[in-house]
């Protein structure tokens, strides 16, 4: 039975520690390393910790919503992990547009960002405190270290299995850098001196080799697909993201690996998970109990309470006069995210009576958008709610903070996913990505009516069929990427390169530039190209 993984964070002081997000002094040290003193000794703790490192993807510090910050400077919701890392997957691409004017945020959409961004250099923080994090516990639970303290036995086992999950963590984290931020970023692991120095860059190339051996050599260490914790990463989960870096690795390296796509693709379709008979239900406060979902960022409307992560996502697509904000289980809405014409004009209808992924409100708004900041200008998208699949409000009194799980892996992305390398050469059978494929039609046309042919499976359909099954859910600038689509002038859409009707922008814009203050204050580091 699924349950909710309740995340206990540790006690404030046990691995508290932030990252400067301002530098008045240039000679200051970026501290990307910590260390406790003497939680580990007692391995009831072990699991907290683990709690710990899981939440630094949810929450921001070590009070909800905010007050004790774990990245110090600026706003504490923009702090957001998911926050963050949604936005600069979204906001860049044809699936999203924001109205706000906070300093940084309208460049994201319009793709004109530099290395000062806010916005990027929070998530560039976020993700080396997640590293700093999951070197400390990894560090600390080495079959010496639990020795030196007199853990053994089934105690040993369970420490070998949390090791495990936070390896996976930590290549969670280092393949996000990887994806936004190229080459040239910072690389620390647990065999590094603890304290402050200057982290040595590391190339595109060897991060990739890095991940890959990390989540290879975790594999047997983990929980079996299906069978850990709701909230926890499992074999399966280590599957789905070799199977992203694989499917990406030509972008990351310049070499195909498409056969490894379609193997790691393959462990996890025969792995016995099954999907959601209602697409809807996968983005409800009851989504713990939907089928279909490998991975996800949970959240608890009364347990982990943040401006960012789902409070975000669920309160900026709504407000305005003609949203009923009870319907989503939400009494105040943030007027900021629509989407654009070019993802709406990829289903039959905006009504989803015909393909019921088509999650969009209309009345009141137009498909154009002439001005950003206007709300009611381009669709919003009402796919994320605070109510279950009965109708009830999620856990908070108001529904300020929702109960609705952030789905980072789920099967459907497996199966787009085998069907695409396939495609590319990598082996497979074409066979079973036409059947995958058309399991997801199925489900979006409660029916057959919408499945397509083998002849109609390309590459191109690929690309429009990810977006009509993982629209907002953090995919769409990686797959634009990989398609060649994102920077250049062969595919446009509203306000990509600052203009109303679209336009290409620089081919180095595919990578976020390392932000400025970490290149001032660590010399071992160099900014990406064309960004000054």
């Amino acid at each position: 039975m699924k349950t909710k993984y309740l995340k206990k964070i540790l006690l404030a002081g046990i691995v508290a520690f932030s990252v400067t997000a301002c530098h008045d002094d240039l000679d200051q040290v970026p501290p990307y390393e910590i260390t406790s003193a003497t939680v580990y000794n007692d391995f009831a703790n072990y699991k907290s910790v683990l709690a710990k490192l899981y939440a630094g993807y949810a929450l921001t510090g070590q009070s909800g919503p905010a007050g004790n910050a774990d990245i110090t400077g600026g706003d504490e919701g923009f702090s957001s992990y998911l926050r963050q890392y949604w936005q600069l997957q979204e906001l860049p691409t044809d699936e999203a547009v924001i109205g706000w004017g906070d300093a940084g945020l309208p460049d994201l959409v319009e793709m004109d960002w530099t290395p000062n961004n806010q916005f990027i250099r929070a998530m560039f923080s976020r993700i080396y405190y997640q590293v700093s994090l999951t070197n400390e516990y990894i560090r600390e639970t080495t079959d010496g270290k639990l020795s030196s303290r007199g853990i053994s036995g089934s105690q040993a086992e369970l420490a070998t299995e949390y090791r495990a999950e936070a390896r996976f963590l930590r290549a969670l984290s280092y393949w996000h850098a990887l994806d936004l931020f190229g080459g040239g970023v910072p690389f620390v692991t647990e065999e590094d001196p603890v304290g402050a120095f200057f982290p040595e860059p590391i190339a595109r190339e060897e991060l990739f080799n890095y991940i890959e051996s990390e989540l290879l050599a975790i594999e047997n260490d983990l929980v079996a697909a299906g069978q850990n914790e709701y909230g926890r990463a499992d074999q399966a989960a280590a599957w789905t993201l070799l199977t992203k870096l694989y499917l990406n690795a030509e972008v990351y390296t310049g070499n195909a690996r498409y056969t490894e796509a379609v193997t790691y693709a393959k462990k996890v379709i025969d792995a016995g998970f099954t999907l959601e008979d209602e697409y809807q239900h996968l983005f409800l406060a009851d989504n713990n109990t939907a089928n279909g979902i490998i991975f996800p960022i949970v959240y608890d409307g009364l347990r982990t309470q943040t401006w960012g992560g789902m409070t975000y996502l669920i309160h900026a697509p709504y407000g305005g006069a003609t949203m009923n904000l009870s319907d989503f289980g939400i009494e105040e809405g943030w007027t900021g995210l629509r989407t654009t014409k070019a993802l709406v004009e990829k289903f039959p209808d905006v009504t989803a009576t015909i393909d019921e992924r088509a999650i969009f409100h209309t009345e009141g708004h137009t498909l154009e958008i002439e001005d950003l900041s206007q709300f009611t200008q381009g669709f919003a998208i009402t796919k994320y709610r605070n109510v279950t699949s009965t109708g009830a409000r999620g856990s908070h009194p108001t529904g300020l903070f929702p109960d609705t799980d952030y789905p980072m892996f789920r099967l459907a992305d497996v199966y787009l996913m085998y069907a695409e390398a396939v495609l590319r050469g990598g082996g497979g059978d074409i066979a079973t990505a036409l059947q995958l494929v058309n399991q997801l039609r199925e489900r979006a046309y409660d029916g057959p009516e919408g499945n397509i042919t083998s002849s109609q499976l390309t590459l191109p359909f690929i690309l429009d069929e990810r977006a009509r099954e993982l629209y907002w859910e953090a995919h769409r600038r990686t797959d634009l990427i990989r398609f060649g689509l994102f920077t250049g002038g062969e595919y446009v859409w509203p306000w990509k390169g600052g203009v109303q009707e679209g336009r290409s922008v620089p081919e180095f814009r595919n990578l976020y530039p390392i932000p400025a203050v970490d290149v001032i204050a660590n010399p071992n580091l160099v900014q990406n190209p064309n960004y000054r």
